[in-house]
């Protein structure tokens, strides 16, 4: 590899240069065009090896894309250039992300402890197992096919997936969304944006309304629970419960439709827990109060430690009994578009950042009730497909981890593969 020292002179704007970046994964990315540069700067092109001076031993190297096209950095990250007679361009791409290279990258690091540099001659220095330009040619194809079969097998799980939710949606009676545009531009009311998420407006826009033909019966939340509780939010200190201490709830516990346990504060010694808040496995918990997208997110608690207790923010589904609706059911009607647009329409507060549902508002929500053993059935559909899915990426990803292995092994013996590994983990 040869370094390019092509000087860019940029002079009030960067015209059709584009400033880079470049990133720990070895991606690179176009910098903000305003920011401030000064000195000289250098050009690379598609294909050129990029890296960062004091970054490149944590990873920071990488191939300039050529969808980036011509490009300007500072002197801090050199520009190099392989010879292509002798070095494919997708091998040298892998070769620089493999351990083996990576620990010697390491080890030719010079300066002083945190701000320790690679060169661009101590990375010319650098070695690399070199196999004929076919067989390189052949191992980066055989790399190539393994990744299009694990994006293959991630398409499937997706593809499975979403035609399950669908499916569901369908069998309540509604008719499927219709996909958002992917830029979207469109025009809306203040009022509309204080009250509405930014994907609320535009599906109502898409849309034009709900249609809706459900064989089953319309209910209101207030139908089918017994009640909505919510809990306490005393001045909790700033970390998590440990051990057996009591905790509070933190909006984030619920915020992403997982329940999440860590999320939590720990509640101070001097005040006195309440027994009655505390949360249960199989409880079904809805925010109150959040930013509009994530109000009214909803979350079953499936495990959780012991001692921690409902927040104020935090709304707890009391059940009948016995129960009209399976809960797992509940959950998921309680996500559709359908009823988030119900929600959205219902929000109270001035601040953009924290809107408001009313317990009568949620008690009002209304939506298509199946009996109990049909409800049951279409979760098990759910389930079903994203088990599936699970599985699909979980292949996927075995899947591209044995052809990073593969790839390794072939160019550096097992040995070094798995010495540099034991290298990689004592270092980290």
């Amino acid at each position: 590899m040869t370094q390019r020292r092509e000087v860019v002179t940029v002079t009030g704007s960067f015209g059709d240069w584009t400033p880079i970046t470049v990133h720990l994964t070895g991606e690179i990315s176009a910098r903000d065009r305003t920011a401030p540069f000064k000195g000289t700067m250098f050009a690379a092109y598609p294909g050129d090896i990029v890296f960062s001076k004091i970054d490149a031993r944590s990873g920071a190297i990488g191939m300039l894309p050529p969808e980036i096209g011509k490009a300007v950095i500072t002197p801090e990250f050199p520009v190099f250039t392989a010879d292509p007679a002798r070095l494919d361009s997708g091998f040298v791409k892998l070769v620089l992300r493999t351990g083996g290279f990576i620990a010697a990258l390491r080890r030719k690091a010079s300066g002083t402890s945190g701000r320790k540099r690679i060169t661009p001659e101590a990375f010319q220095d650098l070695r690399i197992p070199l196999p004929p330009l076919p067989e390189q040619q052949a191992i980066v194809a055989a790399w190539r096919a393994a990744q299009d079969h694990a994006a293959a097998l991630e398409r499937e799980a997706t593809e499975t997936e979403t035609a399950a939710a669908l499916a569901f949606e369908s069998a309540l009676g509604f008719t499927p969304s219709t996909p958002l545009p992917d830029r979207p531009v469109f025009v809306a009311n203040f009022k509309d944006i204080d009250r509405w998420s930014h994907e609320g407006i535009l599906r109502r826009i898409v849309d034009g309304g709900t249609t809706h033909t459900s064989p089953w019966s319309m209910v209101k939340l207030g139908d089918v629970i017994a009640d909505l509780e919510n809990g306490w939010s005393p001045n909790c200190l700033s970390r998590q419960a440990e051990g057996d201490e009591w905790g509070v709830l933190k909006l984030g516990a619920v915020s992403f439709g997982t329940f999440d346990d860590t999320e939590n504060k720990a509640l101070p010694k001097h005040l006195k827990p309440r027994p009655y808040l505390e949360v249960k496995s199989g409880q079904i918990l809805i925010s109150r109060a959040n930013v509009t997208r994530l109000v009214g997110a909803i979350s079953m608690i499936d495990v959780t430690r012991d001692k921690l207790m409902l927040c104020d923010k935090i709304f707890r589904v009391v059940p009948k009994d016995p129960a009209p609706v399976d809960p797992v059911f509940l959950t998921e009607i309680l996500r559709l578009p359908d009823l988030r647009r119900q929600i959205e329409s219902k929000l109270t507060g001035t601040s953009p950042t924290m809107k408001n549902i009313s317990k009568p508002a949620l008690l009002g929500l209304t939506f298509p009730l199946p009996p109990v053993p049909e409800q049951q059935k279409m979760v098990q559909a759910l389930t079903d497909a994203r088990a599936s899915g699970v599985q699909k990426r979980e292949e996927a990803a075995t899947a591209r981890a044995k052809a990073w292995t593969d790839f390794e092994t072939a160019v550096y013996s097992a040995e070094v593969v798995e010495e540099t590994a034991a290298q990689i983990a004592a270092a980290s």
